[in-house]
Protein backbone atom coordinates (compact mmCIF):
# COMPACT_ATOMS: atom_id res chain seq x y z
CA UNK A 1 0.00 0.00 0.00
CA UNK A 2 1.19 3.54 -0.82
CA UNK A 3 0.67 6.67 1.27
CA UNK A 4 -0.61 9.61 -0.79
CA UNK A 5 -2.25 11.68 1.96
CA UNK A 6 -1.84 11.64 5.73
CA UNK A 7 -3.67 12.95 8.77
CA UNK A 8 -2.42 14.00 12.20
CA UNK A 9 -4.74 14.38 15.18
CA UNK A 10 -3.40 16.73 17.85
CA UNK A 11 -1.62 19.99 16.96
CA UNK A 12 0.66 20.19 19.98
CA UNK A 13 4.46 20.17 19.78
CA UNK A 14 4.68 16.54 18.61
CA UNK A 15 1.65 16.61 16.31
CA UNK A 16 2.78 19.81 14.61
CA UNK A 17 6.32 18.46 14.31
CA UNK A 18 5.09 15.24 12.69
CA UNK A 19 2.86 17.19 10.28
CA UNK A 20 5.86 19.34 9.29
CA UNK A 21 7.95 16.24 8.59
CA UNK A 22 5.17 14.88 6.34
CA UNK A 23 4.81 18.13 4.37
CA UNK A 24 8.59 18.30 4.00
CA UNK A 25 8.46 14.90 2.26
CA UNK A 26 6.00 16.40 -0.26
CA UNK A 27 2.78 14.80 0.96
CA UNK A 28 -0.43 16.64 1.89
CA UNK A 29 -1.40 16.33 5.55
CA UNK A 30 -4.56 17.16 7.46
CA UNK A 31 -3.79 18.57 10.93
CA UNK A 32 -6.73 18.40 13.35
CA UNK A 33 -7.27 19.74 16.83
CA UNK A 34 -10.35 20.45 18.95
CA UNK A 35 -9.26 23.99 19.80
CA UNK A 36 -8.72 26.80 17.27
CA UNK A 37 -5.96 28.45 19.32
CA UNK A 38 -4.09 25.15 19.63
CA UNK A 39 -4.51 24.58 15.90
CA UNK A 40 -3.20 28.08 15.11
CA UNK A 41 -0.19 27.48 17.38
CA UNK A 42 0.48 24.20 15.57
CA UNK A 43 0.41 25.91 12.17
CA UNK A 44 2.77 28.61 13.47
CA UNK A 45 5.12 25.94 14.83
CA UNK A 46 5.33 24.42 11.35
CA UNK A 47 5.77 27.82 9.73
CA UNK A 48 8.59 28.71 12.14
CA UNK A 49 10.46 25.47 11.35
CA UNK A 50 10.34 26.32 7.65
CA UNK A 51 11.16 29.97 8.29
CA UNK A 52 14.39 28.95 10.03
CA UNK A 53 15.31 26.92 6.95
CA UNK A 54 14.69 29.98 4.75
CA UNK A 55 16.83 32.17 7.03
CA UNK A 56 19.66 29.64 6.83
CA UNK A 57 19.49 29.58 3.04
CA UNK A 58 18.31 25.96 2.92
CA UNK A 59 14.99 26.83 1.27
CA UNK A 60 13.53 29.71 -0.75
CA UNK A 61 10.39 31.57 0.39
CA UNK A 62 8.58 30.06 -2.60
CA UNK A 63 9.56 26.53 -1.61
CA UNK A 64 8.43 27.27 1.95
CA UNK A 65 5.02 28.34 0.66
CA UNK A 66 4.74 25.16 -1.43
CA UNK A 67 5.31 23.10 1.74
CA UNK A 68 2.83 25.18 3.77
CA UNK A 69 0.23 24.72 1.02
CA UNK A 70 0.37 20.96 1.69
CA UNK A 71 -0.95 21.58 5.23
CA UNK A 72 -4.72 21.36 5.77
CA UNK A 73 -5.59 22.62 9.28
CA UNK A 74 -9.07 21.69 10.54
CA UNK A 75 -11.30 21.35 13.60
CA UNK A 76 -13.41 18.56 12.07
CA UNK A 77 -12.97 15.09 10.60
CA UNK A 78 -14.40 16.13 7.21
CA UNK A 79 -10.99 16.07 5.51
CA UNK A 80 -10.19 12.52 6.72
CA UNK A 81 -12.38 10.71 4.20
CA UNK A 82 -9.48 10.01 1.83
CA UNK A 83 -6.39 9.77 4.05
CA UNK A 84 -4.18 6.67 3.82
CA UNK A 85 -2.72 6.96 7.31
CA UNK A 86 -3.64 8.88 10.46
CA UNK A 87 -1.14 9.49 13.27
CA UNK A 88 -2.69 10.42 16.61
CA UNK A 89 -0.58 12.69 18.80
CA UNK A 90 -3.07 13.60 21.54
CA UNK A 91 -2.09 13.61 25.26
CA UNK A 92 -0.92 10.33 26.85
CA UNK A 93 -4.31 9.16 28.07
CA UNK A 94 -5.54 5.74 26.96
CA UNK A 95 -9.25 6.56 27.02
CA UNK A 96 -8.68 9.71 24.96
CA UNK A 97 -6.63 7.81 22.39
CA UNK A 98 -9.27 5.07 22.13
CA UNK A 99 -11.95 7.73 21.68
CA UNK A 100 -9.99 9.34 18.84
CA UNK A 101 -9.52 5.99 17.08
CA UNK A 102 -13.21 5.12 17.50
CA UNK A 103 -14.15 8.47 15.92
CA UNK A 104 -11.68 7.98 13.08
CA UNK A 105 -13.06 4.48 12.49
CA UNK A 106 -16.37 6.03 11.46
CA UNK A 107 -14.98 8.52 8.93
CA UNK A 108 -11.87 6.93 7.39
CA UNK A 109 -11.86 4.34 4.59
CA UNK A 110 -11.47 0.72 5.81
CA UNK A 111 -7.93 0.50 4.42
CA UNK A 112 -6.68 3.60 6.31
CA UNK A 113 -3.88 2.81 8.77
CA UNK A 114 -4.22 4.14 12.32
CA UNK A 115 -0.88 4.94 13.97
CA UNK A 116 -0.26 6.18 17.51
CA UNK A 117 2.63 8.38 18.56
CA UNK A 118 2.36 7.14 22.16
CA UNK A 119 5.70 6.72 23.92
CA UNK A 120 4.58 3.83 26.15
CA UNK A 121 0.86 2.94 26.10
CA UNK A 122 -0.49 -0.34 24.71
CA UNK A 123 -1.09 -0.28 20.95
CA UNK A 124 -3.14 -3.47 21.20
CA UNK A 125 -5.53 -1.86 23.68
CA UNK A 126 -5.97 1.13 21.36
CA UNK A 127 -6.66 -1.25 18.47
CA UNK A 128 -9.51 -2.80 20.46
CA UNK A 129 -11.46 0.47 20.08
CA UNK A 130 -11.57 0.02 16.29
CA UNK A 131 -13.03 -2.40 13.75
CA UNK A 132 -9.60 -2.61 12.08
CA UNK A 133 -7.13 -3.94 14.71
CA UNK A 134 -5.03 -5.36 11.84
CA UNK A 135 -4.45 -1.76 10.64
CA UNK A 136 -3.38 -0.27 14.01
CA UNK A 137 0.29 0.30 14.80
CA UNK A 138 2.59 2.42 16.94
CA UNK A 139 4.69 5.05 15.20
CA UNK A 140 6.68 6.72 17.96
CA UNK A 141 8.55 9.83 16.80
CA UNK A 142 11.10 11.50 19.07
CA UNK A 143 11.06 15.16 20.06
CA UNK A 144 11.75 17.39 18.16
CA UNK A 145 10.29 15.33 15.30
CA UNK A 146 11.85 17.47 12.55
CA UNK A 147 15.34 16.84 13.98
CA UNK A 148 15.32 13.35 15.51
CA UNK A 149 15.82 10.54 12.99
CA UNK A 150 14.48 7.57 14.94
CA UNK A 151 10.91 6.25 14.69
CA UNK A 152 9.91 3.20 16.73
CA UNK A 153 7.43 0.99 14.83
CA UNK A 154 5.27 -1.08 17.21
CA UNK A 155 2.72 -3.48 15.67
CA UNK A 156 -0.43 -4.27 17.67
CA UNK A 157 -1.09 -7.95 18.43
CA UNK A 158 -3.34 -8.32 15.35
CA UNK A 159 -1.41 -6.01 13.03
CA UNK A 160 -0.88 -7.52 9.56
CA UNK A 161 2.38 -7.59 7.62
CA UNK A 162 1.17 -5.20 4.92
CA UNK A 163 0.55 -2.53 7.57
CA UNK A 164 4.00 -3.08 9.08
CA UNK A 165 5.71 -2.91 5.67
CA UNK A 166 3.73 0.18 4.63
CA UNK A 167 4.56 2.09 7.81
CA UNK A 168 8.25 1.16 7.67
CA UNK A 169 8.42 2.37 4.05
CA UNK A 170 6.49 5.52 4.97
CA UNK A 171 8.99 6.29 7.77
CA UNK A 172 11.84 5.93 5.29
CA UNK A 173 10.06 8.26 2.84
CA UNK A 174 9.98 10.77 5.70
CA UNK A 175 13.81 10.38 5.90
CA UNK A 176 13.56 8.64 9.26
CA UNK A 177 15.19 5.48 10.60
CA UNK A 178 12.44 2.96 11.47
CA UNK A 179 13.16 0.38 14.17
CA UNK A 180 10.70 -2.50 14.57
CA UNK A 181 9.86 -3.09 18.24
CA UNK A 182 7.72 -5.80 19.83
CA UNK A 183 5.07 -4.26 22.06
CA UNK A 184 6.10 -3.99 25.71
CA UNK A 185 5.77 -1.25 28.35
CA UNK A 186 8.01 1.66 27.36
CA UNK A 187 8.74 0.02 23.99
CA UNK A 188 12.52 0.15 23.46
CA UNK A 189 14.23 3.51 23.95
CA UNK A 190 12.30 4.67 27.03
CA UNK A 191 12.68 1.22 28.58
CA UNK A 192 16.47 1.42 28.17
CA UNK A 193 16.85 5.11 28.98
CA UNK A 194 14.87 5.30 32.24
CA UNK A 195 17.10 2.95 34.32
CA UNK A 196 20.09 5.09 33.27
CA UNK A 197 18.34 8.36 34.17
CA UNK A 198 16.89 6.97 37.40
CA UNK A 199 20.31 5.77 38.56
CA UNK A 200 21.68 9.26 37.99
CA UNK A 201 18.96 10.68 40.28
CA UNK A 202 19.65 7.99 42.91
CA UNK A 203 23.33 9.00 42.88
CA UNK A 204 22.31 12.64 43.33
CA UNK A 205 19.83 12.12 46.16
CA UNK A 206 22.27 9.83 47.98
CA UNK A 207 24.96 12.51 47.87
CA UNK A 208 27.30 10.37 45.76
CA UNK A 209 27.96 13.32 43.41
CA UNK A 210 26.43 16.62 42.32
CA UNK A 211 24.30 16.96 39.18
CA UNK A 212 27.08 18.90 37.49
CA UNK A 213 29.72 16.29 38.37
CA UNK A 214 27.53 13.49 36.98
CA UNK A 215 26.70 15.45 33.82
CA UNK A 216 30.37 16.20 33.22
CA UNK A 217 31.35 12.55 33.73
CA UNK A 218 28.72 11.28 31.30
CA UNK A 219 29.56 13.81 28.57
CA UNK A 220 33.23 12.88 29.02
CA UNK A 221 32.12 9.25 28.50
CA UNK A 222 30.55 10.24 25.18
CA UNK A 223 26.92 11.26 25.69
CA UNK A 224 25.86 14.47 23.85
CA UNK A 225 24.54 15.84 27.16
CA UNK A 226 24.47 14.71 30.76
CA UNK A 227 21.42 13.00 32.29
CA UNK A 228 20.28 16.03 34.33
CA UNK A 229 20.56 18.41 31.39
CA UNK A 230 18.60 15.87 29.33
CA UNK A 231 15.86 15.43 31.95
CA UNK A 232 15.47 19.19 32.37
CA UNK A 233 15.06 19.42 28.60
CA UNK A 234 12.59 16.52 28.36
CA UNK A 235 10.50 17.72 31.32
CA UNK A 236 10.67 16.17 34.79
CA UNK A 237 6.91 15.58 34.80
CA UNK A 238 7.29 13.43 31.69
CA UNK A 239 10.29 11.57 33.17
CA UNK A 240 8.35 11.03 36.42
CA UNK A 241 5.25 9.73 34.61
CA UNK A 242 7.25 7.36 32.38
CA UNK A 243 9.25 6.12 35.38
CA UNK A 244 6.10 5.51 37.42
CA UNK A 245 4.50 3.65 34.49
CA UNK A 246 7.54 1.41 33.98
CA UNK A 247 7.65 0.71 37.72
CA UNK A 248 3.98 -0.32 37.65
CA UNK A 249 4.72 -2.80 34.85
CA UNK A 250 8.24 -4.08 35.63
CA UNK A 251 8.40 -3.83 39.40
CA UNK A 252 11.31 -3.28 41.76
CA UNK A 253 14.15 -2.86 39.27
CA UNK A 254 12.39 0.28 38.00
CA UNK A 255 11.63 1.78 41.45
CA UNK A 256 11.75 5.57 40.86
CA UNK A 257 14.13 7.79 42.83
CA UNK A 258 12.21 9.74 45.49
CA UNK A 259 13.61 13.08 44.36
CA UNK A 260 11.53 12.93 41.14
CA UNK A 261 8.23 13.28 42.98
CA UNK A 262 9.54 16.07 45.22
CA UNK A 263 10.69 18.10 42.24
CA UNK A 264 7.46 17.61 40.30
CA UNK A 265 5.31 18.52 43.30
CA UNK A 266 7.39 21.67 43.76
CA UNK A 267 6.70 22.64 40.15
CA UNK A 268 10.33 22.23 39.11
CA UNK A 269 9.60 20.61 35.74
CA UNK A 270 12.79 21.56 33.93
CA UNK A 271 13.55 24.23 31.34
CA UNK A 272 9.88 24.80 30.51
CA UNK A 273 9.13 25.93 34.10
CA UNK A 274 12.42 27.78 34.62
CA UNK A 275 13.72 25.27 37.15
CA UNK A 276 14.38 21.55 37.38
CA UNK A 277 17.54 19.88 38.59
CA UNK A 278 19.19 23.13 37.55
CA UNK A 279 17.92 26.70 37.89
CA UNK A 280 17.38 28.89 34.82
CA UNK A 281 17.22 32.67 34.63
CA UNK A 282 16.63 33.95 38.17
CA UNK A 283 16.21 30.44 39.59
CA UNK A 284 18.96 28.40 41.31
CA UNK A 285 19.40 24.76 42.35
CA UNK A 286 19.45 25.60 46.07
CA UNK A 287 15.91 24.22 46.61
CA UNK A 288 17.06 20.89 45.12
CA UNK A 289 19.98 20.72 47.55
CA UNK A 290 17.53 21.36 50.39
CA UNK A 291 15.25 18.55 49.18
CA UNK A 292 18.22 16.18 49.12
CA UNK A 293 19.17 17.16 52.69
CA UNK A 294 15.61 16.46 53.83
CA UNK A 295 15.52 13.06 52.12
CA UNK A 296 18.85 12.08 53.69
CA UNK A 297 17.92 13.39 57.16
CA UNK A 298 14.64 11.43 57.10
CA UNK A 299 16.45 8.18 56.28
CA UNK A 300 14.40 7.74 53.10
CA UNK A 301 17.49 7.40 50.92
CA UNK A 302 20.83 5.65 51.30
CA UNK A 303 23.95 7.70 52.05
CA UNK A 304 27.65 6.94 51.82
CA UNK A 305 27.32 5.55 48.29
CA UNK A 306 29.64 6.25 45.37
CA UNK A 307 29.01 7.54 41.88
CA UNK A 308 30.60 5.85 38.90
CA UNK A 309 29.93 5.83 35.17
CA UNK A 310 29.29 2.08 35.48
CA UNK A 311 26.46 2.73 37.95
CA UNK A 312 24.57 4.53 35.18
CA UNK A 313 25.64 2.49 32.17
CA UNK A 314 25.27 -1.04 33.53
CA UNK A 315 21.49 -0.86 34.13
CA UNK A 316 21.09 0.33 30.52
CA UNK A 317 23.23 -2.55 29.24
CA UNK A 318 21.38 -5.06 31.42
CA UNK A 319 17.98 -3.89 30.14
CA UNK A 320 19.27 -4.04 26.55
CA UNK A 321 20.41 -7.62 27.15
CA UNK A 322 16.96 -8.47 28.54
CA UNK A 323 15.37 -6.98 25.41
CA UNK A 324 17.51 -9.37 23.33
CA UNK A 325 16.27 -12.29 25.46
CA UNK A 326 12.65 -11.18 25.08
CA UNK A 327 13.10 -10.53 21.32
CA UNK A 328 11.82 -6.97 21.72
CA UNK A 329 14.06 -5.95 18.81
CA UNK A 330 17.08 -7.38 17.04
CA UNK A 331 20.62 -6.57 18.19
CA UNK A 332 21.35 -4.12 15.37
CA UNK A 333 18.08 -2.26 15.92
CA UNK A 334 18.62 -1.99 19.68
CA UNK A 335 21.98 -0.35 19.07
CA UNK A 336 20.66 1.85 16.26
CA UNK A 337 17.73 3.00 18.42
CA UNK A 338 20.12 4.17 21.14
CA UNK A 339 22.38 5.92 18.64
CA UNK A 340 19.62 7.62 16.62
CA UNK A 341 17.13 8.08 19.47
CA UNK A 342 19.28 9.23 22.39
CA UNK A 343 22.64 9.97 20.77
CA UNK A 344 24.64 7.26 22.53
CA UNK A 345 28.35 7.38 21.79
CA UNK A 346 31.55 6.25 23.52
CA UNK A 347 34.81 8.17 23.67
CA UNK A 348 37.71 5.92 22.63
CA UNK A 349 41.21 7.36 22.76
CA UNK A 350 39.90 10.90 22.44
CA UNK A 351 37.68 10.00 19.47
CA UNK A 352 33.89 9.93 19.76
CA UNK A 353 32.48 6.67 18.37
CA UNK A 354 28.74 6.20 17.82
CA UNK A 355 28.01 2.96 19.62
CA UNK A 356 24.91 1.32 21.07
CA UNK A 357 24.76 -0.60 24.37
CA UNK A 358 25.24 -4.09 22.93
CA UNK A 359 28.29 -3.14 20.88
CA UNK A 360 29.63 -1.37 23.97
CA UNK A 361 29.13 -4.59 25.95
CA UNK A 362 30.99 -6.52 23.24
CA UNK A 363 33.74 -3.88 23.40
CA UNK A 364 34.11 -4.20 27.18
CA UNK A 365 33.81 -7.98 27.18
CA UNK A 366 30.67 -9.80 28.31
CA UNK A 367 32.57 -11.44 31.16
CA UNK A 368 33.66 -7.97 32.32
CA UNK A 369 30.07 -6.68 32.12
CA UNK A 370 28.83 -9.67 34.10
CA UNK A 371 31.40 -9.05 36.85
CA UNK A 372 30.51 -5.35 37.00
CA UNK A 373 26.80 -6.16 37.34
CA UNK A 374 27.44 -8.75 40.04
CA UNK A 375 29.60 -6.32 42.00
CA UNK A 376 27.00 -3.54 41.70
CA UNK A 377 24.21 -5.94 42.71
CA UNK A 378 26.17 -6.98 45.80
CA UNK A 379 26.59 -3.35 46.78
CA UNK A 380 23.36 -1.66 45.66
CA UNK A 381 20.80 -4.40 45.32
CA UNK A 382 18.54 -6.37 43.03
CA UNK A 383 18.13 -3.75 40.28
CA UNK A 384 21.65 -4.64 39.08
CA UNK A 385 21.04 -8.42 39.04
CA UNK A 386 22.47 -9.71 35.74
CA UNK A 387 19.85 -11.20 33.40
CA UNK A 388 20.41 -14.79 32.27
CA UNK A 389 21.81 -14.07 28.81
CA UNK A 390 25.09 -12.77 30.33
CA UNK A 391 25.69 -16.14 32.00
CA UNK A 392 24.65 -18.08 28.89
CA UNK A 393 27.04 -16.20 26.63
CA UNK A 394 29.95 -16.21 29.07
CA UNK A 395 29.60 -20.00 29.57
CA UNK A 396 29.57 -20.43 25.78
CA UNK A 397 32.74 -18.36 25.45
CA UNK A 398 30.91 -15.59 23.58
CA UNK A 399 32.81 -12.81 25.35
CA UNK A 400 32.54 -10.07 22.73
CA UNK A 401 35.06 -8.60 20.30
CA UNK A 402 38.04 -10.30 21.92
CA UNK A 403 36.45 -13.71 21.27
CA UNK A 404 35.02 -12.94 17.83
CA UNK A 405 31.46 -13.34 19.08
CA UNK A 406 29.29 -11.70 21.71
CA UNK A 407 25.95 -10.12 21.00
CA UNK A 408 27.30 -9.84 17.42
CA UNK A 409 29.86 -11.62 15.28
CA UNK A 410 33.28 -9.91 15.10
CA UNK A 411 36.44 -10.47 13.06
CA UNK A 412 39.29 -11.13 15.50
Amino acid sequence: MYIFKAGVVGAGAMGAGIAQVITFSGLPVVLKDVDQKALDRGVETIRSIYQRRVEKGKMSPGEMQEKMDLLIPTLSYDEFSDVDIVIEAVPENMELKKKVFAELDKVCPPETIFASNTSALSITEMASATKRPHKVIGMHFFNPAHVMKLVEIIPSAQCDQDTIDTVQNFAQELRKIPVLVKECPGFLVNRLLMPYLNEAVLCLEEGAATAQEIDEAMTAFGWPMGPFTLMDMLGLDICYDVGAYLYSKYGDRMTPAKLFEKLVRAGRLGEKSGAGFYGYGEQTDEPVKQMIKELQASGQVATGTEFSVDRLMMPLLNEAALCVMEEIANVNDIDMACIAGIGMAVRKGGELVRMGPLEYADELGLDVCLKKLEDLAARYGHRFKPVDIWYQKVRAGDLGKKAGRGFREWTV
